[in-house]
């Protein structure tokens, strides 16, 4: 069995690590993994290119403010997610690139003349993370473990693991977040600790409250909001300063020009990151629109203390959301051994004070907000594989799940924060008489509405005999297993007939969609290569061309005139087929050919000296 990799696939920045042994206490040693250009991080961006090449990381990220409409950011806050809901209604009031509603009703991105879904976009960054750790280890990853926000659901959840099957990546387990970061915390912790993990990210934002006791990680509560994070944060920037913008410049909305808008969005997150070590730094986006008069400028300073007071409302979301847990646990601040921060959001000076005052301490501090996550996915990977002693981790389904029972009211079997894995069992009865099936509709949420929930699957039990209505007794029985799959049956207690289904939460994709779209990513990925190789074709040719000329200028006395025109031949002919655009074939035969000739110059100058 090759490596298991543990991927944090983030809204903002991704990350990617390994298992490398045990350490001299014999703990497990974790690398964090750079990638090509040095960095320990890579941003979760993907970008479209006029000529079809796809970009990911920072390269993607470099070209946005000259491709905005093209370039995709924060598409893990649209996974799962129906084109109409609340989140991606506010995500495309910011977002440069085109939101549209597939026929699905999911929400999809318009890239150029076609449709992408959010699990495909994510597998290209995935992809990028598994092409990081081959290039580092010298061989194949197949597999992985990825973490989501504990808060995800089980539609967010399965869009995942097909992102993963799409990149070409076996995912072994999908890790909530602040258990694979209280995983990476713990391993060195021996005495007995109940800890929270105090999750705010790019995207998202998590809570949860778990016990550690010699290698046993056991969850007792977990909520949060998976559309709160960094991006909120600059939103309400970017928002400030394009009001402020149209109330000097007769109502020009720099917001309404894709990209302006994109320049708005680099600015303001550079502002915010600089507002974490200074109490206050220049914004100046030069040329951000015309007016009547010509070009406008924007440009202001902004204060720590301005920032605070207009996130103060974000900050007191995640507050509220730890109380709420704090409260599912039944436990009191002062019985917390530790708060551990996680995410890049943490490092804002009102995060931390806001988290000091809620818990009554100092957070702890020493973890890497950033890569905590990934080495925590790590771990367990090397677990699963065998590598190190398995980890015990008894996590929790972070919503209830039920069945939609008379009047469409929303009965819960499974509350959340159930450690998993478990059973539960409900008697229910026809409502007409004679009814002879009982239609089973499962859900997973909090409302107590069915309609307000989201629906997982619906299934009937036939072949009931006619009866007056209340009297047949149908149990339904909910399983989740370790790995979170739920699978449901109902049983007519009175016939002994059994319907059973496994429940597979949809990513909106189907399975054929899926194998299409693995299809497609392994030619994509033989065009990239084809496309890299030609362009390093180009520049050995490009090169060779240079040297040659070089040494004929210099040496051209040294040569006899059949040698010179042999030379001047071939060097015509690789400059023609560069200009012409030949294939990687021609280019090569060219290339070897006046490779050819060089050498023998080489040689009869070699002989004249």
């Amino acid at each position: 069995m090759g490596k298991v990799i543990g991927i944090d696939l983030g809204t903002t920045n991704s990350c990617v690590s390994v298992l490398e042994g045990t350490n001299a206490q014999g703990l497990p040693d974790v690398k964090v993994i750079a990638n090509g250009e040095g960095a320990r991080t890579t941003p979760s961006v993907v970008a479209f290119t006029a000529k079809g090449e796809r970009l990911v990381g920072q390269v993607a990220k470099r070209q946005a403010t000259t491709n905005p409409e093209n370039t995709v950011y924060a598409v893990k806050r649209l996974m799962g997610q129906k084109f109409d809901s609340q989140a991606v209604v506010q995500q495309q009031s910011t977002a440069p690139f085109k939101i549209v509603r597939h026929e699905n009703g999911d929400a999809w991105v318009a890239i150029q003349d076609k449709q992408l879904s959010p699990p495909e976009i994510s597998s290209f960054v995935l992809a990028a993370m598994k092409e990081v750790a081959e290039a580092y280890l010298g061989e194949p990853v197949t597999q992985a473990v990825v973490t989501v926000p504990a808060y995800f659901d089980d539609a967010q959840r399965q869009a995942t693991k097909d992102a993963g099957r799409i990149a070409g990546l076996d995912v072994q387990r999908i890790l909530n977040e602040p258990t694979a970061a209280a995983l990476a915390y713990g391993l060195d912790k021996t005495e007995h600790q109940t800890i929270a993990v105090y999750d705010l990210g790019g995207g998202t934002f998590d809570i949860s409250i778990l016990e550690i006791q010699k290698g046993v990680f056991s969850v007792r509560a977990t909520g949060g909001d998976t559309h709160l994070g960094g991006e909120d944060f600059d939103t309400l920037i970017i928002d400030r300063l394009a009001e402020e913008f149209m109330a000097a410049n007769g109502g020009v909305d720099p917001r309404k020009d894709r990209m302006a808008l994109q320049r708005l969005r680099e600015a303001a997150e550079k502002a915010k990151h600089e507002l974490s070590s200074s109490l206050e730094t220049e914004i100046n986006i030069p040329f951000i629109a015309s007016g009547p008069s010509g070009p406008l400028h924007l440009q202001r300073a902004l204060k720590r203390s301005e920032l605070e007071i207009l996130t103060a409302r974000l900050i007191e979301r995640t507050l509220v959301a730890c109380r709420a847990v704090l409260n599912d646990a039944k436990i009191t601040v002062d019985k917390l051994g530790a708060v551990v921060l996680v995410g890049g959001m943490t490092r804002m000076p009102a995060v931390q004070r806001a988290v000091r005052e809620l818990f009554g301490r100092d957070p702890n501090k020493g973890v890497n907000p950033d890569e905590v996550v990934s080495v925590g996915a790590a771990v367990q990977a090397a677990a699963l594989s065998g590598e190190i002693d398995e980890v015990l981790l008894l996590d929790v389904t972070p919503l209830s799940i039920g069945v939609e029972t008379g009047g469409g009211v929303f009965t819960r079997l499974i509350p959340r924060n159930t450690t998993v894995p478990t059973e539960r069992s409900e008697i229910f009865t026809t409502s007409v008489d004679n009814q002879p099936f009982v239609p089973v509709h499962v859900l997973q949420g909090e409302r107590e509405m069915a309609a307000d929930n989201r629906s997982l699957t619906h299934f009937e039990l036939t072949g009931i005999p006619p009866a007056p209505r209340g009297v047949p007794k149908i149990q339904v029985t909910f399983r989740i297993d370790a790995n979170g799959i739920l699978s449901v049956e109902a049983k007519d207690l009175g016939t002994g007939r059994v319907q059973a289904m496994s429940v597979t939460a949809t990513s909106g994709l189907a399975s054929t969609e899926v194998d299409r779209l693995v299809q497609e990513g392994q030619k994509h990925k033989e065009s990239d290569e084809l496309r890299r190789d030609l362009a390093e074709m180009r520049n050995q040719a490009e090169t060779l061309i240079y040297t040659t000329e070089q040494a004929i200028e210099g040496y051209a006395d040294l040569l006899g005139p059949d040698q010179l025109d042999a030379v001047r031949a071939e060097l015509a002919s690789l400059k023609k087929m560069l200009e012409s655009g030949a294939n990687l074939d021609s280019l090569r035969a060219a290339y070897s050919q006046l490779e050819g000739v060089t050498f023998q110059l080489a040689e009869s100058m070699y002989g004249a000296t």
